[in-house]
């Protein structure tokens, strides 16, 4: 089996995790494909060597597996360089919260063991597409997460003017707006005031961020549905981020955000499922007091 590794390349307290995730790969004989950067970085920082056949520079790759050693940042960033090559990805987490990346460190031996033996199951998540009239050369213009439109360089809000199906919507006076899918309603949109979705939902939502009005609410909306925004903003552009990767745009810019054509495949375990997930890491029903 030919699995590509990417990591995080800010943690070098995790070397242990890493060093134990190469060895184990190595009993099984895997082909390992290891991401350039963080090639570099285990050997400058942590002091580990891993066996490899390849490095990763660019998108340029093939294998049958992605694992993604990090936080959901780093998952992120690896859903980016896997693309529509239909490779499936496993998170392991070595960050803070990890709704992507939810394999914890104590589980590696385990997890390894289970996806050479086949058991595990894969959850395909939808990706949104930005459509505009001119981005730059090399921007990946997806987002697993979210599309967020924000306001810079001052204090006053924007207006973004939306459209949904080429009907109007609304102009949202606010300092931005999320459009995000269920695997980002966890994301910058709950953190906004926006709903959960489970994973499966064939939905997208709609969040204000600190919208002048208190009456303008999250809207949640079929993702078959294709949103058009147009920004007026004082300082003349506005900031255009996809999971985190940004872009300074002109107001002159239209966006078209639609659902991707293709999506990514997440790799699961047979015991691990999204409302678990979701109270542990929610601490729902968790008393503070005991």
């Amino acid at each position: 089996m030919r699995i590509a590794v990417f990591g995080n390349l800010y943690q070098a307290e995790k070397s242990a995790q890493a060093r134990r995730l190469f060895d184990t790969l190595d009993r099984y004989d895997a082909e390992i494909l290891v991401c350039e950067d963080f090639y570099r970085f285990l050997n400058t920082v942590m002091n580990i060597y891993p066996r490899h056949i390849g490095l990763i520079s660019d998108r340029r790759f093939e294998a049958d597996m992605a694992l993604s050693i990090g936080g959901d940042g780093t998952f992120l960033k690896t859903a980016e360089r896997v693309g529509d090559k239909n490779i499936p990805i496993i998170g392991i987490n070595t960050g803070r919260l990890g709704f992507l990346a939810d394999i914890s460190e104590n589980e590696i031996d385990e997890v390894v063991t289970e996806i050479f033996e086949g058991r595990y199951r894969i959850e395909e998540r939808t990706l949104l597409q930005v459509e505009a009239d001119s981005l730059p050369p090399g921007f990946w213009p997806y987002a697993l997460n979210e599309v967020a439109v924000l306001k810079r360089d001052t204090s006053s809000m924007i207006s973004i003017h939306t459209d949904m199906d080429g009907a109007f919507l609304n102009t949202y006076q606010a300092d931005g707006l999320v459009v995000a899918t269920p695997t980002g309603s966890t994301a910058y949109a709950l953190s906004v005031g926006g709903p959960v979705l489970v994973p499966q939902a064939s939905n997208i939502v709609i969040v204000p961020v600190a919208p002048h009005s208190l009456n303008v609410r999250p809207l949640v909306v079929n993702d078959s549905s294709v949103v058009q925004l147009k920004v007026d903003s004082r300082s003349h552009n506005f900031l255009l981020s996809l999971d985190g990767r940004s872009v300074m745009m002109s107001i002159s810019q239209h966006l078209t955000i639609r659902k991707a054509t293709y999506a990514i495949r997440v790799i699961k375990r047979y015991n691990h499922f999204f409302i678990d997930t979701l109270r542990n890491k929610l601490m729902w029903g968790a008393d503070r007091r005991k």
